[in-house]
């Protein structure tokens, strides 16, 4: 029986398309204990204030919450904000480092998601917007739904 590819998102970080421009994105394997993929999988999951590090050529996920199992066992982790260690080749990490360096720059977690079974997290290397940018990209979205706004009382006037 073959592995399926299902590809369920579990969590979305909303804020970093707002707080950043996402120039790479890498998929990342997560190392989780005990209970927590049960919780994945019921959406008990907050990406919103989380950030990667890389310590020692490892990358590690702080501030992500995922709440414990209520149906869990003796072995449910005890901090639902623990650091996680993900996994990821050491030339994505090296070059994830290197682009981090530079000023402005941040990895930023996207999306939680299963495929063929494991628990993914979809990280991107984010520039910082100012609070120009913030406002520029509000008025670009503001005036494109004006559009298609005005597109659909067309075709409904016309039908």
């Amino acid at each position: 029986m073959g592995k399926k590819s299902d590809g369920k998102q579990l969590a979305q970080n909303k804020k970093a398309s707002h707080d950043y421009f996402i120039e790479e994105t890498f998929e990342a394997g997560m190392v989780l204990l005990g209970t927590e993929i049960k919780s994945l999988r019921t959406g008990r999951a907050n990406i919103s204030d989380a950030f990667a590090t890389i310590r020692n050529g490892e990358i590690f996920i702080h501030n992500m919450h995922i709440s414990p199992f209520e149906q869990g066992n003796i072995h449910n982790p005890t901090d639902p904000t623990r650091a996680r260690k993900l996994l990821m080749h050491k030339m994505q990490i090296h070059k994830l480092l290197g682009l981090s360096k530079q000023e402005g720059y941040a990895i930023v977690p996207l999306k939680i998601y299963v495929r063929n079974g494991y628990a993914k997290l979809l990280i991107g290397l984010g520039k910082g917007k100012k609070q120009y940018d913030k406002r520029d990209t509000a008025a670009k979205r503001d005036a494109q739904r004006d559009i298609q706004r005005v597109l659909r009382e067309k075709q409904k006037v016309s039908n």
